[in-house]
């Protein structure tokens, strides 16, 4: 979680590319595509005329419909889930109204959402007006067409929810950068004592069993660090032990139930989880254990919180949130994904990784710091491209403030005050129009001047990546945090293993990655 702000300066969590001319290119994974250099003479003559301003793009109806109430938003949401899935839902809809932005309606629907209808933007030139504050509002709009009852945070419409018109927002998100800033000393340290601990239990299991989940022991793993960076506590030292993850991971189910498939038998996930809310009562004990061992060790946070006219309940309601939902979430989905995409790379990509890192740690005298990995190019640009193929949060959505026209590639549209606006950030984050070889993970694709450039387009923060988060916008307020402990990650990991394999399946949220071979560093 980061920013610009003022009271997060001191972090120095600052990840913007540097767009020198002497950006570093890597031999062997360097961008594919040809980067193409004018021919023309870079001082035009005075007396050449200006060129001819483009024409704009004709105005065009937006395609696609409802279908009939009730019925429409149900048949939709049978395609998404089940007769097509996910993404054929969309291909096939751009495909049927030779259109990337069209009208349709989203899940849930009736009877947990009475207004599913939304305008999809599915391409990387119009996805980016879902952050235009000047064009549109996010109160109460974060997870998509309904929000979770507010009985499971509290009784408080938490900072997610709070659009930056609002005055609590600003508050709230400064309390944000707070959190981290007085945290700053205990990231590194502590992710390499919380990771460390994982490896050895991945190892110890692999040994025995021949195969050990990578999901089980890294929602421990971040539970842990985030607990020991952010609030100086070893939940194992607390009443909570090490229930926080499963108690985090039942509480997010009931606020995200009606947007996930499980594996349960049609009619009961369909019939059930996707048509009504959970009761919050079901959840009611596990959260105030939560809450409790936020409360008794955030006392730093909830004083600063008084002194800038924030309750301390609310306080402690919103790092709950921030920490549990927001970060651990986004750590859970996340690193299983990366590590799923760098471990199909292969030995060769593995190799050139372990090199680079082992070799800046090195030449800093065997530290880790921000600034060590600022010189690790493919180590930046690996976690880059993970967040573009396969963003921790697909879905963004946002209502316009006021009729505005929003342009595609190919087309304009009149998009109407309050209507509903819905991005699916793979679809934008893979635009073959912005990206050579959209849909591969290429490691090296962000090295470079060239490379860095192509940052404008990667959204997974509710914002670009070159983009800072601030109490003006909606962007992450945990942006740079997110992609520090993802380097983090792959840091630890190539310190001690040269290379490894790994079995993908498939889970409610993201990969479910089996590690079966690990090979331990030999250089």
């Amino acid at each position: 979680m980061a920013s610009a702000s003022s009271s997060f300066s001191t972090l120095h969590l600052n990840f913007s590319p540097q767009t020198s001319s002497k950006s570093t290119k890597h031999p062997s994974l360097s961008i594919r595509h040809p980067i193409i250099k004018s021919a023309a003479s870079e001082k035009q003559s005075i007396s050449q005329p200006p060129l001819p301003k483009a024409a704009p793009p004709k105005i065009r109806k937006i395609p696609g419909d409802y279908g009939l109430p009730l019925v429409g938003p149900w048949k939709d949401r049978q395609d998404y889930f089940y007769d097509q899935g996910r993404d054929e839902f969309f291909k096939s809809r751009i495909q049927k109204y030779k259109s990337t932005v069209f009208r349709t309606n989203m899940p849930p629907g009736p009877l947990i959402s009475f207004n599913s209808k939304v305008i999809a933007l599915l391409d990387g030139k119009s996805f980016p007006t879902l952050f235009d504050t000047d064009k549109v509002e996010k109160k109460d709009i974060f997870t998509g067409t309904y929000m979770s009852s507010t009985d499971l945070t509290g009784g408080y419409r938490i900072l997610s929810y709070l659009d930056p018109s609002e005055p609590s927002h600003a508050k709230l998100k400064n309390l944000m950068f707070f959190l981290l800033s007085q945290s700053r000393n205990r990231i590194i340290p502590e992710f390499h004592n919380s990771y460390t601990e994982l490896f050895d239990n991945l190892e110890n299991e692999l040994a025995t069993k021949g195969k050990v989940s990578f999901g089980p022991a890294n929602d421990q793993a971040a539970f842990n660090f985030l607990a020991r960076s952010f609030y100086g506590v070893n939940p194992n030292d607390t009443k909570l032990g090490s229930d926080g993850p499963s108690l985090v991971t039942k509480w997010v189910l009931f606020q995200l139930h009606p947007l996930l498939m499980l594996g349960l038998p049609r009619p009961i996930e369909d019939g059930i989880l996707h048509t009504f809310s959970l009761p919050p009562f079901l959840v009611k004990k596990d959260y105030k254990k939560l809450y409790d061992f936020f409360y008794q060790n955030s006392v730093t946070i909830l004083d600063e919180a008084e002194r800038v006219g924030i309750s301390r309940e609310e306080a402690c309601h919103n790092l709950l949130f921030t920490t549990c939902f927001n970060t651990f979430g986004g750590m859970k989905i996340f690193f299983p994904n990366m590590l799923k995409w760098v471990g199909r790379a292969g030995v060769k990509v593995h190799t050139e990784l372990a090199k680079e890192i082992r070799s800046a740690i090195k030449s800093n005298g065997g530290n880790v710091t921000m600034s060590v990995m600022e010189k690790m190019p493919l180590l930046k640009s690996i976690v880059y491209e993970s967040l573009r193929i396969e963003p921790p949060i697909p879905a963004q959505y946002a209502k316009a403030k006021r009729d505005f026209v929003i342009q595609s590639h190919d087309a304009a549209f009149e998009v109407k005050e309050g209507e509903v606006l819905y991005g699916f950030q793979p679809f934008a984050t893979k635009d073959p129009k912005i990206f050579d070889q959209a849909e591969e993970f290429v490691p090296g694709r962000f090295i470079g001047e060239e490379g860095e450039k192509l940052l404008d387009h990667v959204f997974w923060s509710n914002g670009p990546e070159s983009g800072k988060p601030t109490v003006n916008n909606k962007q992450c307020a945990g942006k740079d945090f997110v992609v520090l402990a993802s380097r983090l990650l792959l840091v630890e990991f190539f310190r001690r293993y040269d290379s490894f394999d790994i079995e993908v399946g498939v889970s409610p949220l993201g990969a479910a990655v089996t590690v079966t071979s690990l090979k331990r560093a030999t250089f």
